[in-house]
């Protein structure tokens, strides 16, 4: 009887324990199954990130006009979205230079949970006209919202010095990136795609496979190159730029002689020129512009119609140096207030640059190069 009751309660036992095993190994499989099932429909489990040391974006203050939507719209559309913040202004050539990659993250990654929101926030006066920007805008195929921040209320809220900028805030509002000037794409679209993917996972939506990133070429600086030079007696302040012997005079109507001789990196003007607080306008019926520069490529802001003429090195601009927006020989007509690319060539090289006006009222604002 002892014996029986023995071996009754030995199979009792690997009765117990063998079913323990069963249901280990089917609870492991069960797991096993469920997080397959999360891969395959690419459901990521939420991670928990410390963000304490990270800034809010400001509220979008004192805008002038909106762009491509409404106030109340773009109020509505802001929440729970990753946002990119790009403060630019129209005639930058850093910002345009910038704008085929936005565009192209509009277009990927906008029906994706992506905001972008152009802060326009002006560098001239003519910046601060709704329909320059709208033509800006139109030209450089932007269909995200642009808002004018023409007093400058937006920059100073997200404590900002530079063009370009981009801030990129998560779908909770926190800045987590942030990008002064060119450059940085693949960088910067990575961190689009991780904060996409962050906010799909903290909202229980299906993340789609890793993309492949924007590929547009990247303009190549010259490590040695003019600096940009201004025309305008306010921004000119502190730099060495202005050659000619007459000099900046505030608000003052000035007859400028023609140089001797050139120096690298600054500018000379011939004829009768009105100094501005951002520019220099023309208010004889003909002048010059003379520069020693060195660089692969030169951009003129201007406004108001006139017809130039480009020389290089004392000749006319001959076509393996012409710019995108010469027209015919070495002659560009300029009307809207705008950037206008001059001069580009494969090689970086000094070269004397002379622009011969032939009508009153040209204005002229900075030299740019690259």
């Amino acid at each position: 009887m002892k014996t029986e009751l023995k071996i009754a309660m030995v199979l009792g036992v690997v009765i117990v324990v063998s079913v323990g095993i069963i249901s280990t190994i089917f609870a492991s499989l069960d797991s096993e199954f469920e997080s397959k099932s999360i891969d395959e429909n690419n459901i990521e489990p939420t991670i928990e990130i410390d963000k304490s040391k990270f800034k809010r974006a400001p509220d979008l203050v004192g805008i002038a006009y909106y762009l491509n939507t409404t106030p109340e719209t773009l109020a509505e559309e802001i929440k729970g979205k990753v946002v990119l913040y790009d403060i630019w202004t129209y005639s930058c050539i850093n910002c345009i230079r910038t704008l085929p990659y936005i565009t192209a993250w509009n277009d990927k990654y906008s029906d994706e949970g992506l905001l972008i929101i152009g802060i326009h926030s002006p560098e001239f006066e003519f910046e601060k006209i709704q329909e320059n920007v709208e033509l800006a805008i139109s030209k450089h195929g932007i269909t995200y919202p642009v808002v004018m921040d023409n007093d400058w209320e937006t920059w100073k809220a997200f404590e900002n010095r530079y063009w370009p900028r981009k801030y990129i805030a998560d779908h909770e509002g926190f800045i987590r990136y942030d990008h002064i000037g060119e450059g940085a794409y693949q960088e910067t679209e990575k961190i689009i795609q991780q904060l996409l993917k962050e906010r799909s996972s903290s909202l229980g939506l299906q993340i789609a496979d890793a993309e492949s990133l924007v590929d547009i070429e990247e303009f190549e600086h010259t490590s040695f190159r003019t600096p940009e030079l201004y025309f305008g007696y306010n921004l000119a302040q502190g730099r060495n730029q202005l050659g000619s012997s007459e000099g900046f005079n505030q608000n003052k109507i000035i007859t400028y002689s023609e140089p001797d001789n050139l120096d690298l990196h600054k500018f000379y003007l011939v004829g009768i020129w009105n100094n501005l607080k951002d520019s220099m306008r023309l208010e004889s019926d003909s002048g010059s512009i003379k520069v020693l520069y060195h660089a692969k490529e030169v951009n003129i802001v201007t406004s108001n119609s006139a017809d130039l003429e480009i020389f290089l090195d004392g000749v006319p601009l001959d076509s393996k140096y012409s710019g995108d927006d010469i027209e015919k020989g070495n002659k560009i007509t300029v009307s809207e207030p705008d950037l206008y690319n001059i001069i580009k060539s494969e090689k970086s090289a000094t070269h004397e640059l002379e622009i011969k006006i032939n009508q009153k009222g040209f204005e002229i604002y900075t030299f740019t190069f690259g």
